[in-house]
């Protein structure tokens, strides 16, 4: 790809181009594979990143995603033959992605499914295989807050089923087939990314939503298993490192990384911990929302005690713009979180190697948040140089929700001050000096 001189530069009067909006894919194609195990919000499409990974490294590189979230990037890249490496930090992100990446034995799967079908045949309230599991529903409010009594007592056997499957690999797969059917089976209002609760909502049964969610991801782990070569399906680990843990800090050494591909939360960014409660309380990640939001970057949360460098005036300017103290507070800790991972990527790149960020612009209690502007001047500020910038539409259909402009929240789909999240977006393409 030719370079494209790009310093400091009108972010908004950059054209779009209309081949990297991958309009013609239908969801289907974009959920391909292992892609549509888990609904992860405001995810990025995995054609987007496999296009990014072939245009910008080589079979064998070292490409790492600083915020997996659902493992996109490091699906597409084990896929084409390189060393996928991510973190998040959140654990459901963590599970999906370690799923979402884990060759597993066709027979090692149906076999075990087969196993927690037969135990689960008897689920009637008066069964004695009933009421020896109902007390181990987990205790937490929340969970009363979301489910009726009888779907909670289905789903707590059903989860303590898939916890006796010895082979870990097929135990994982249960779980992530398990968190998939929890909205479904809950009250929270389906066509909603916003907790809100539909007291109208039509039960579901668990069980028999957890079996059709398995066969599906049984299906699509195989399609999965065929496109993986012989080298990395036999040798995952050398070709997959997934951790839970924070973005400025990679298991990749200095200088062995080719590439980055990742799409960063937004200043909101403290909203998926909200959006993951459910499975998050179920496997006991959450006791506390609010302890829980406060691991998320930029959280409103959390504090920092010294003085913040954000090297870039366009953030401070953007920070100076609120007249709320606490709001302003939030979105300087996020561009400094950001600035420390973008140092976190210079350390693991290589000379010349290139980090493309996925980033859009957004508003937040009426200040325009210039994240893209803001990114390519802290990066070109700690050693990057801008290579490229494409700026790209985003498919109606493929965005996730709509957000609030006042708040810049997840929220409803219709109504006033309500906006497509990211009509557009862009890609920066920045290279290590």
């Amino acid at each position: 790809m030719t370079q494209t001189a790009v310093n400091q530069t009108n972010f908004a009067d950059i054209p779009i181009v209309k081949d990297w909006s991958f309009s013609d894919k239908t969801i289907k194609e974009t959920a391909y594979i292992t892609h549509s195990y888990y609904t992860y919000p405001a995810k990025f499409i995995p054609q987007l990143a496999s296009r990014l990974i072939k245009d910008y490294s080589e079979k064998g590189d070292v490409v790492i995603d600083t915020f997996m979230g659902s493992g996109t990037t490091i699906v597409e890249a084990i896929i084409n033959e390189r060393v996928g490496i991510g973190t998040d930090i959140n654990p459901i992100a963590h599970l999906v992605s370690k799923v979402k990446t884990t060759p597993i034995a066709d027979d090692d799967l149906v076999r075990n499914l087969n196993e927690l079908y037969f135990k689960l045949q008897n689920n009637s309230r008066e069964s004695l295989f009933y009421q020896a599991y109902k007390a181990e529903t987990p205790k937490n409010e929340r969970l009363d807050f979301w489910y009726k009594p009888e779907q909670n007592e289905k789903l707590a056997i059903l989860l303590s089923r898939i916890s006796e499957v010895e082979d870990k690999d097929c135990r994982d797969f249960f779980l992530v087939c398990f968190a998939q059917i929890l909205k479904s089976c809950s009250i929270w209002l389906q066509k909603s990314v916003k907790p809100t609760r539909d007291f109208t909502k039509k039960d579901i049964d668990p069980i028999d939503k957890f079996f059709a969610q398995a066969k599906t991801m049984l299906k699509k782990h195989r399609e999965f298993n065929l496109l993986l070569s012989a080298e990395v399906r036999e040798n995952i680990d050398k070709f997959r490192i997934v951790r839970c843990g924070d973005s400025r800090n990679q298991p990749c050494g200095n200088g062995e990384a080719s590439l980055v591909v990742t799409s960063p939360p937004y200043v909101t960014s403290y909203e998926y911990a909200d959006l993951h409660q459910l499975p998050s309380l179920w496997f006991g990640y959450l006791e506390n929302l609010a302890e829980f939001r406060k691991t998320f970057i930029g959280s409103a949360y959390k504090e920092r005690q010294a003085a913040i460098d954000l090297k870039s005036k366009i953030a401070s300017e953007i920070v100076q713009n609120f007249s709320e103290k606490k709001k302003a507070k939030e979105v300087e800790i996020y561009f400094a979180d950001m600035l420390e991972t973008f140092g976190e990527m210079h350390r693991v790149l290589k000379t010349g190697g290139k980090a493309c960020i996925v980033i859009g612009n957004t508003k937040l209690r009426g200040v325009e948040i210039l994240n893209a502007e803001v990114f390519q001047e802290q990066m070109q500020n700690i050693g990057f140089q801008t290579f490229d910038i494409i700026h790209r539409e985003i498919p109606s259909k493929m965005l996730p929700s709509t957000r609030n402009e006042e708040t810049g929240r997840f929220t409803k789909t219709s109504g006033e001050n309500m906006k497509l999240v990211y009509p557009t977006e862009y890609i920066l393409v920045m290279q290590k000096i």
